[in-house]
């Protein structure tokens, strides 16, 4: 029913205040589960480098009794690695007025936006270093990221190729199948992976997947033994334990890394490097603004790729 004529509504006013509730909400993910579960060490040069060794082969290992060593067998040398660190950065420029005028749900905008910012540097870090990142030796340095290191234990589609040590290829990193030779991923291709990295020595704790394979995952049987209480009035719709014949591997979804790949990771053997920590600088003055760096060099250091694997190649939907 309409107003009476001439009723005075709120839009005709002009003396009403706003309604503007004194907070922010953001739903932005910024957990960084792969930067989270590995480790963290300092680094002391642009090119960081470590050695890598592994063990001879078993073998029947039998001699007489008085025996006399006659020749010796060849000392294999360890194995020399390297990554290149990276420098990511953000930056925040706000007018002197913005930073003093009330505003809702902050009082400093300068504060405010090196919060949001700092957040969204981490987010940045666990994206590149889970990706298949072609490294860069100059200019805009860049480090090989996760996949391209993750060469022993892989399961690929059809014509890919897997990454090489940088130390011999600076620029080898895994080559992605074709969109007609994704692979949806199962079972059996997971066990594929886990045996594998097993058998390499490793000793896999962590299954890292994206949305979509996560919920694949959540399908999976495991060991046909394995068994979880659930109490009366809950649905048990979601994995995040697969129980698998060398040991149970917590399942961890990534909103950052690649959906097409699922890593076995030993997080013991691998870490992010630092060369400078993360820093926020007080840029020079230079007008009627306030300005701000947020800034932080570091690289991959892949302790043994031999103790991870991937099930690369795979539908993402």
């Amino acid at each position: 029913m309409a107003a009476i004529t001439n009723t005075f509504i709120t839009s005709d006013a002009v003396g009403n205040r706003e309604d503007l509730q004194n907070a922010i909400y953001s739903i932005a993910p910024f957990d960084t589960p792969f930067m989270s579960a590995i480790g963290r060490e300092n680094v002391e040069a642009v090119t960081h480098e470590w050695q890598t060794d592994t063990l001879a082969a078993a073998a029947s290992n039998a001699h007489n009794e008085g025996f006399d060593v006659s020749s010796f067998t060849a000392v294999t040398p360890t194995t020399r690695e390297s990554n290149i660190c990276q420098i990511s950065m953000k930056d925040v420029i706000v007018s002197e007025t913005q930073n003093v005028v009330n505003k809702a749900g902050r009082t400093s905008e300068v504060a405010y936006q090196v919060a949001k910012n700092s957040k969204e540097l981490k987010r940045d870090m666990e994206f590149i270093v889970t990706q298949n990142q072609t490294p860069v030796l100059t200019g805009a340095r860049k480090m090989k990221a996760l996949e391209g290191w993750l060469r022993t234990n892989t399961s690929r589609g059809t014509g890919t190729t897997t990454g090489t040590d940088p130390s011999t290829a600076t620029t080898a990193t895994a080559g992605d199948a074709g969109a007609s030779d994704l692979r949806t991923f199962t079972e059996g291709i997971l066990k594929d992976v886990i045996q594998k990295v097993y058998s390499s020595g490793g000793d896999p704790s962590i299954l890292m997947v994206g949305p979509v394979n996560k919920q694949r995952v959540s399908g999976f049987t495991g060991r046909s033994s394995a068994r979880e209480i659930v109490q009366v009035g809950n649905i048990q719709g979601a994995a995040s334990l697969y129980a698998s014949d060398f040991g149970d591997l917590s399942v961890i979804p990534n909103r950052f890394s690649r959906e097409r790949s699922a890593f076995v990771l030993d997080p013991e053997y691998a870490a992010i490097g630092f060369l400078r920590d993360f820093s926020l600088v007080e840029l020079a003055k230079t007008g009627d603004a306030e300005k701000r760096m947020l800034s932080v060099e570091y690289t991959l250091v892949m302790r043994n790729e031999a103790a991870h694997g991937v099930a690369a190649d795979l539908v993402t939907s």
